[in-house]
């Protein structure tokens, strides 16, 4: 078989495909474990796609907030797809092939996205911040043109971030092994097969992954420091008690996604307890990714407003129908 996965080359044999060896799941549980991720991969498509399509259909949540949410919702649909699928493949099938160029195509995918999200949960922090502590101010910096801004800002850092390091990598030399713990092409594995040095390159893959980690984790502890002070002085409880239920909100997310990708990436070396990194990964690929829509938005009072009126409308749509007068 292993003529299949390589190439002789002058130096040695070369690495044409991969295979993702997933989770060691028994015979007999695999297909709870698979309708298990398929509800929540489909629950977290769902959610989030309702977020998205909410918010383009009531006038009401077309505001700053609800445009970066939207946007956040469209990159989480973007990385779980890139993901769970061959997830799903390997818990029902076990040991996927894959080739040298989709393995590596997918991780610059999923780096890209991945730090996309958290430049994104540094400008929903940022926004929320202006909003509590700047509300005079708010609708003048936070303009249609700076919200596309800023958006564009975190998708063009995140591609100039992760796509060095992954680019680099794949260039590395490959002979041999090519199995891959885990379920998706992450960088520690695939570092850990490189038969070339690459520690120049794990170390440049730390130091991008610190920076976009802490660039984001700083400016949501300034956003919500200030937050936090502002809503204290609030005269109303009331008030006081609907801006902490906001923030605690956003706070729950960004504790999931900051805690687990510190566990995974935080680390000069790459080397490390590859199990221990999958369990991890599973949070961010399928649990903050299905709890998102819950925490971010679905508890919003201002959206619960809005779906119960697209439901009335669409009810009221199929009683005219059905009452139309037939010609």
């Amino acid at each position: 078989m292993e003529w299949l996965m390589s190439e002789e080359t002058r130096n040695g044999t070369l690495v044409l495909e991969f295979i993702l060896e997933g989770f060691p799941v028994a015979e007999h549980l695999r297909i709870l474990f698979f309708l298990l991720h398929l509800l929540a991969y489909l629950a977290s498509l769902m959610g989030n796609m309702l977020i998205i399509t909410i918010t383009c259909v009531d006038h009401r949540l077309q505001t700053p907030m609800y445009f970066f949410l939207s946007t956040f919702s469209f990159v989480e649909c973007c990385f779980i797809t890139t993901v769970i699928p061959q997830l799903l493949t390997i818990i029902l099938s076990g040991r996927q092939k894959i080739s040298f160029v989709a393995c590596f195509s997918q991780a610059f995918i999923v780096f890209i996205l991945g730090a996309t999200v958290f430049f994104l949960l540094g400008v929903l922090s940022l926004d929320r911040y202006l909003a509590i502590c700047k509300p005079l101010h708010y609708p003048t910096i936070m303009s249609p043109r700076m919200c596309f801004l800023l958006v564009t800002v975190s998708l063009v850092l995140g591609i100039l971030f992760m796509s060095i390091p992954v680019v680099l990598l794949s260039q590395s030399f490959y002979c041999g092994p090519y199995v891959i713990p885990h379920f998706f092409c992450d960088f520690g594995p695939l570092a850990n097969l490189s038969c070339s040095e690459t520690r120049s390159i794990e170390m440049l893959f730390f130091n991008f992954a610190v920076i976009v980690v802490f660039t984001s984790f700083l400016i949501a502890i300034f956003a919500y420091s200030n937050i936090v002070v502002t809503i204290v002085r609030l005269p109303s409880a009331r008030e006081r008690q609907r801006a902490f239920s906001t923030c605690s909100s956003h706070l729950i997310v960004l504790s999931l996604m900051y805690g687990s990708c510190a566990f995974i990436y935080l680390k000069p070396k790459q080397r490390s307890r590859v199990d221990t990194n999958r369990e991890a990964a599973l949070v961010n690929t399928v649990v903050t990714p299905l709890l998102n829509p819950v925490i971010y938005t679905l508890r919003n009072k201002q959206v619960h407003q809005a779906l119960r009126d697209a439901l009335s409308n669409i009810q009221l749509h199929r009683y005219q129908r059905s009452n139309a007068p037939s010609l």
